[in-house]
């Protein structure tokens, strides 16, 4: 006959091997996001910062509940196909796909199956990744920046900061998906204001090198940068080639004045990532991608950089100053 004493100790040895294996199975149940981006974790530190943020304050802490396994593809597009196939062998419970159409186009590929949160720049039904904006379809959603139809914005607050400006240099990356767009819109942009457009490419760090090696021969008033993952990872670099050349520059996103470039309107990318986070969050809860529209910015930013402006000798138009978000001093 088993004594009490004895069946305790048998009942608390089999629990104690029991708990690796309740532990493990728990681990192995926790949902997997695989996260990807086409440019590079220094640049874009903040806004994975706000994903995570946006995750914990739906209840979803990395580590805890949920595990973030990110990839990045350092501005070379090529490795995007890869990186999403590797994911999606992990079977991830949700595809986030961010930096614009080649990761999300990317992650389109690798599944039709595994629920995809994107991150874009311009119409997501033009590009093929939804079907509508209200209703996608598919197991795609997310949000658009229409960053391309903002070019002729960014060309007239050219214009009102320097009205006597005659030639403008645009820095485009042709292996981006959206080049052509955004060559056109600048060229319709800059022809209703009779501006000459001189047209850079660049799609690696030494091409961006050689593009400003170039623009003395282009004798442009200005420099407009087109909005690129690649370029957003090397901000830093393209700063300060910009005021090597001493030559006003207008950017996509706060972070290149936040650096020292002089001027850039645009939707906050850190806003979007939070409003990813959000949709993430409503997917790991059992939403469907095609039930949810795709997300659009309401609101836009415009941030000065006045150091960088009295640097270059130029003179802000008080109401240009008085329309900014953000004035860096």
């Amino acid at each position: 006959m088993m004594r009490r004493r004895d069946f305790i100790t048998l009942l608390g040895g089999a629990a104690a091997a029991a708990w690796p294996l309740a532990a493990r199975a728990q681990q192995q149940a926790m949902p997997v996001v695989g996260y990807f981006n086409s440019g590079s974790p220094a640049a874009l530190s903040e806004s994975l910062a706000a994903l995570r943020h946006s995750l914990r304050e739906a209840g979803f802490v990395d580590g805890r509940n949920v595990r973030i396994e990110a990839r990045w593809a350092e501005g070379r597009y090529e490795r995007l196909t890869g990186i999403a196939a590797e994911l999606v062998a992990q079977n991830v419970a949700i595809l986030v796909a961010t930096g614009g159409e080649p990761a999300a186009l990317a992650a389109k590929a690798a599944t039709t199956t595994i629920p995809v949160v994107f991150l874009v720049g311009a119409d997501p039904v033009q590009s093929g990744l939804v079907q509508s904006l209200a209703r996608p379809g598919g197991n795609l959603t997310g949000m658009s920046l229409f960053t391309s139809v903002l070019e002729e914005k960014r060309v007239g607050l050219l214009y009102e900061m320097m009205p006597r400006a005659r030639r403008l240099a645009l820095l485009v990356n042709p292996e981006f998906t959206n080049a052509e767009t955004q060559v056109a819109d600048a060229r319709a942009a800059t022809g209703r204001l009779g501006i000459e457009l001189a047209v850079l490419s660049a799609s690696n760090e030494t091409q961006i090198d050689h593009a400003f090696e170039a623009l003395p021969s282009q004798r442009p008033d200005a420099l407009l940068v087109a909005a690129d993952p690649l370029f957003n990872s090397r901000r830093e670099r393209i700063v300060a080639l910009a005021a090597r050349a001493k030559l006003p520059a207008f950017y996509q996103w706060r972070e290149f004045p936040q650096a020292g470039g002089l001027i850039s309107y645009g939707t906050s990318l850190s806003d979007a990532y939070r409003q990813v986070g959000v949709y993430v969050a409503r997917v790991l809860r059992g939403a469907r991608p095609a039930d949810l529209p795709v997300l659009q910015p309401t609101e836009f930013e415009l941030v000065i950089n006045l150091t960088t402006a009295k640097t270059l000798g130029l003179e802000i138009p008080p109401m240009l100053l008085a329309r900014a978000d953000e004035v860096i001093e």
